[in-house]
């Protein structure tokens, strides 16, 4: 289950309150202090092909698409 989905179901219940309850036990997505799973992409939030490097924040489509507007030029 993706955090989207999670989000989505904690609208539905609320005006369960008990229910709401129980699904946060049991469902809850876990706090992550490291791994890939931690870390997004701030233009489209995926979590793969991360790049980090000069603290872009960037999946590496995302990179694709903006290098030339971020100042990066292709070589070969």
């Amino acid at each position: 289950m993706t955090t989207s989905d999670h989000a989505k179901v904690l609208k539905q219940l609320d005006k369960k309150p008990a229910v709401r309850a129980k699904y946060l036990k049991f469902n809850k997505p876990k706090d992550r202090s490291c791994g890939s799973a931690r870390r997004s992409c701030r233009r489209c939030g995926r979590t793969g092909g991360h790049i980090r490097k000069y603290k872009l924040g960037f999946c590496r489509q995302c990179f694709r698409h903006l290098a030339q507007m971020l100042g990066f030029k292709k070589y070969s």
